[in-house]
This record gives structure tokens, sequence and C-alpha cells, in this order.
């Protein structure tokens, strides 16, 4: 159990999405090569995943999330954790090289390190112990069940969570003392409204554009793909388990 924070605001904070800012990739797709590739069997659930895509408008994002995890039916919660622990090892190249200094100038100079993702909880808090976060939030999964039950934990939901887990003091007139936010999607502005800067990391359009408007810092790190059907290649390889490394994570990016 993780000790209670202190009551005394921290001299910063700084507040990072992973999937997309830490890293190129969604880090559900690498997970999934991650367990297919030491139990090629579990592919046959990618049928089962593949009949909802149409629906995904329709379903939204939490009900499609329980869908796709359903290739973890019948894990031993051990063997479970014991792939998170790996796996979050595997990732350590592949973290942008550009955000893991700004993560250690985040560190050095004080900052209490917030780690806040939409992943699943049970690997994310692997990914922020072993990039040293103070506090690592992810959605909480419920597994057992075929489609394991969950919150996902985006958008208002991190406000929500954060404003749960910390202390009183860290808030000031609704924002965190001091806090600069780290994301790449439209998906984070609530919690980008917590923050009094920030940073967006290979943003699209119209992301960019409100970056400009709001004085928000723009970073552009070097993608492992260099084209869409490269990138298409490799999220097919990534669902089917193929290829030893398709994601390009034992180079970085």
């Amino acid at each position: 159990m993780a000790a209670p924070l202190s009551d005394t605001p921290p001299v910063g904070i700084a507040l990072f999405d992973l999937d997309g800012t830490l890293l190129a990739w969604d880090c559900q797709l690498l997970f999934r090569h991650f367990v297919l590739r030491r139990e090629p069997w579990r592919i046959v659930f990618l049928p089962v995943f593949l009949s909802f895509l149409p629906l995904a408008g329709l379903l939204g994002a939490g009900r499609m999330k329980r869908i796709f995890l359903c290739f973890l039916w019948r894990m031993h919660p051990e063997k479970l954790a014991d792939y998170s622990r790996n796996f979050a090892k595997s990732l350590m190249p592949a973290i942008y090289p550009e955000m893991r200094d700004e993560l250690e100038r985040r560190r050095a100079a004080g900052d209490f390190l917030i780690l806040a993702s939409a992943s699943p909880e049970f690997y994310v808090s692997d990914i922020g112990r072993e990039l040293g976060f103070h506090l690592t939030l992810g959605t909480v999964v419920e597994t057992g069940r075929f489609f394991p039950r969950l919150v996902n934990h985006k958008g208002a939901a991190k406000v929500t969570r954060l404003k749960h887990e910390l202390p009183t003091s860290y808030f000031e007139n609704g924002q965190l003392r001091r806090c600069h936010g780290f994301t790449d999607s439209r998906a984070d502005l609530p919690m980008l409204e917590l923050c009094q800067a920030a940073t967006v990391v290979n943003p699209p359009p119209r992301l960019a554009a409100l970056a400009d408007q709001s004085g928000w810092r723009i970073v552009r790190p070097a993608r492992p793909w260099s084209s869409r059907l490269g990138f298409a290649l490799r999220v097919l390889a990534l669902l089917t388990g193929l290829g030893r490394d398709p994601a390009g994570l034992t180079a970085g990016p």
C-alpha cells in the first residue's frame, strides 16, 4: 500500500499522460502483442473484438476497452502481474528521449510527478514505477469476467480521480498548484484545465491550433513509422501478435 501523501504542497507538479505522450504507441496494443507472443492461443479472441468494431461509435470507448481486453480471460492474477512487470521494463527503450529528459528536469526541480493514463492500471502502475513517478493512475480493471469490469480513466474521469487522490492543499482556485500538463490528445483537455501551463506532444491539427491560441509548447518527437501504411501494418502486427518487435521498442523511436 502506498504511503499517504503529505499535505504540504510540492514546489511544482508535472502531470503526464502516457500513450502518445511519453511514447508513440497506445500501450494497450503493445501489451496485447506482449501477451500474444507468450500465449499465441489467445489470438482466438480477436474476432470478438473485430465483430464489435463497427459499433465502436455507439458503444463508446469504455465498452470497447472491455471488449478489447477479453483476450485476458481466465489469466491468473499472478501471471498478469508478472507480465505487467516485464512489459513495463520492455517499454523503457521506447520512451521518447525528449520526454525522458523533460521528466528528469521536472524531477530535478523538485516537482511532484503524476502519471495519469487511460490504459489499464495493472501495467500502468509498473510503468510509473519504472519511470519514478510519485503517483500513477490508470483505468482500474476487474479481471475475471470475459468482458472485465472497468471505469474508463479518460477525460473528465482523470480530473475526478486526481481530486480524490490528492490532498486539497495541492489545489488552489480550482487548479493544481504550479502545475504543467503534458498530453497528445484533446481527450485530456479537462486535465489541462487543472494546469497553469501545458506541453502537447505530436498534436493533431485541432490540438495544435488550440495550443497556438493558448500559448502551449508543442514538441514533435520522431515516431517509429514513416507513413500511414507503415503505421497500419505495425498495428495489424500488434493486434495479431506477429513479429518479434513490430512497434520498434528495442531500438526506441
